[in-house]
């Protein structure tokens, strides 16, 4: 059985249903490409998340969540006293942004006991994290997890890696572009943002984003570029696959996320990049015609 490990963090999502009406439910970046990854993947396909979470009633509301999934979260750290981070969705017609509360959030002590990751990491054929992970880790264990990440990894297995850009979540800019780029060069398959990229690196084409990981040593690089066309680089191969226009917009959160998902499943299951691709751009663009990042999977089972 083939298995997709995912790095993160999952918090507390308050999204709004009328004025002064909140709706609570459970999301987190990587842990939303697990739930799109599990809603598309064949049956032969384990995925699994690793994160740490609190001992209040919220955690364990949220372990039971994420285990009625299918997602696999077993032997993670336990952080007496610790809690679930909080982020509340703000919508500007169908554009997201978002207020977090998370300083207290028991994900950021998962490196606590770094062996229990590396067990799980020795058995995954693909391991995900993100820009986000590293951002919310204390400096000394983000720098453990790139040290240790790519050692910890079996023959053949690979690390995904999607930047996924967020300013407000580091201590400076300049530690944001030195360890998303570190974290990069550790990695075999990339994912980023086009627009992420060019407000942090500069970069003035999809493709100089794909140029500059390609030369920190990133075998695959796959950059989304919302409406336009999705941008692949392998070597020396550069493809481009078109975006079908999508009507009905109404919440682009997890749209990135939601992309990923459905390409790592498609990807463990036929190894094809075109139909890869096809399924994440078909997935995406089911999400953000609905609220919220994590929407059912006979939705998105019905409409891909």
């Amino acid at each position: 059985m083939k298995s997709l490990l995912g790095i993160g963090e999952c918090m507390l999502e308050l999204s709004s249903v009328q004025d002064n009406l909140w709706q609570q439910k459970f999301a987190g970046d990587v842990f939303n490409t697990l739930w799109y990854a599990k809603a598309l993947a064949s049956e032969d396909i384990s995925i699994r998340f690793f994160t740490a979470i609190g001992d209040d009633h919220s955690s364990e509301e949220m372990i039971t969540f994420i285990k009625g999934s299918g997602v696999l979260c077993d032997n993670i750290p336990r952080i007496k006293n610790g809690v679930p981070g909080l982020y509340r969705i703000h919508l500007d017609g169908a554009e997201r942004s978002f207020s977090y509360w998370r300083d207290t959030s028991a994900a950021k002590q998962m490196m606590k006991q770094a062996e229990l990751l590396w067990a799980q990491v020795a058995d995954a054929d693909i391991v995900y994290l993100s820009g986000i992970t590293m951002a919310i880790l204390p400096d000394e264990d983000a720098e453990t997890l790139i040290a240790g990440l790519r050692s910890a990894l079996k023959p053949d297995a690979i690390i995904a890696f999607d930047p996924n850009i967020r300013p407000r979540l580091w201590a400076s800019e300049e530690r944001m572009k030195d360890v998303i780029t570190r974290t990069a060069a550790i990695s075999d398959l990339i994912l980023p943002s086009f627009e992420d990229e060019q407000v942090t690196f500069g970069d003035k084409t999809p493709m100089e984003t794909a140029e500059r990981y390609q030369a920190l040593g990133v075998k695959q690089i796959v950059v989304k570029n919302a409406e336009s066309e999705t941008l692949f680089v392998e070597g020396e191969k550069v493809e481009y696959f078109p975006v079908k226009e999508i009507e009905g917009i109404t919440d682009t959160t997890a749209a990135g996320d939601s992309f990923n998902g459905a390409y790592f499943a498609e990807y463990m299951r036929s190894g094809d990049i075109a139909k890869s691709i096809s399924l994440a751009q078909k997935c995406a663009g089911t999400v953000i015609c609905e609220k919220g990042a994590l929407i059912p999977f006979e939705t998105v089972q019905a409409n891909v």
